[in-house]
């Protein structure tokens, strides 16, 4: 009787994560946003009922302006008479792939630095977080115009550049955390008995981490995808011919006022995508935090 207690409380205990998930209807919103976008990324050869590229003659009018949504064009069409709709659903494709690449990559980054700065003490502890403080005191989108310009931009380039700007945040936040786990009594229990830094940091200390990693693995996909995006508008993100919401507006800004669908299409899609990720991020975040809910 004593032992079955404990074994049938631990599944109780696993799963109370899942139930104040589940019991959040703005987190299972943000995730039904994230599954619908990614699913229409995914499937974009499938979804998307045109070429995103091909320029369709009978695509403009007479006067050679877009055409309006409806009809054979759900989205109507930009100005060089290709499908709007299917630019969409490529689109998601670039920046989706750039939000996961780099915030991937961001998070990974920010979980080593973040650690090893705390972990370590002594001067390889604060040359870690001061080289940290000068990454901060950089303007973000000033340093990503300046390292994309000199990488040459492509989809992979704006991934990798976005990734080296984004750990900054992560490591602060991770610092934090690991500089108050080190001082548990498990962590010096470890190093009482002879465990090696890294031994340390895999078994005892990014274990604890795992929720921190979920939450801004979330979040993040928001930053980077409105990152990506204002890069693209300013010429230095995705190159055409590949489709990106950010380069739709650039290509599209002078027809605001005449063919407004052009500009609101691809900035619905980043809306949307913005928000289901932080909805998604916020319900994980309290989902995982074990002092919310019961």
């Amino acid at each position: 009787m004593t032992t079955t207690a404990p074994a049938l409380a631990r599944p109780k205990r696993r799963n109370r994560s899942l139930v104040r998930f589940q019991r959040n209807p703005a987190a299972l919103l943000g995730a039904a946003v994230c599954l619908i976008i990614v699913a229409a990324a995914l499937l974009a050869p499938l979804i998307a009922p045109h070429d995103p590229d091909f320029q369709f003659p009978e695509g403009l009018t007479l006067e050679g302006a877009p055409l309006p949504p409806g009809g054979t064009y759900l989205l109507g069409t930009d100005l060089l008479g290709r499908d709007v709709f299917s630019r969409l659903i490529w689109g998601a494709r670039a920046s989706l792939t750039v939000g996961f690449v780099s915030n991937g990559v961001a998070v990974l980054l920010g979980l080593l630095i973040g650690a090893l700065g705390a972990l370590l003490r002594g001067w390889v502890g604060t040359v870690i977080m001061r080289f940290t403080d000068v990454m901060l005191a950089f303007p973000v989108l000033l340093l990503a115009i300046a390292l994309t310009a000199i990488l040459k931009p492509s989809l992979w380039i704006v991934a990798l550049v976005i990734a080296l700007i984004n750990w900054v945040p992560i490591a602060r936040v991770v610092y934090s955390e690991v500089a108050a786990l080190r001082e548990r009594e498990f962590v010096e229990a470890a190093s009482a008995v002879g465990a090696s830094s890294g031994r340390i940091l895999t078994r005892h200390i990014l274990p604890h981490l795992i929720p921190t990693a979920l939450v801004w693995g979330s979040l993040g996909v928001s930053t980077t995808v409105l990152l990506e995006a204002t890069l693209s508008f300013l010429g230095v993100g995705v190159q055409p011919p590949t489709p990106s919401w950010g380069g739709i507006i650039n290509e599209s800004q002078s027809y605001l006022v005449t063919a407004p669908w052009l500009v609101l299409a691809p900035g619905a899609a980043i809306l949307l995508t913005s928000l289901g990720f932080n909805l998604l991020g916020e319900g994980l975040r309290d989902a995982l935090d074990p002092r919310g809910g019961q």
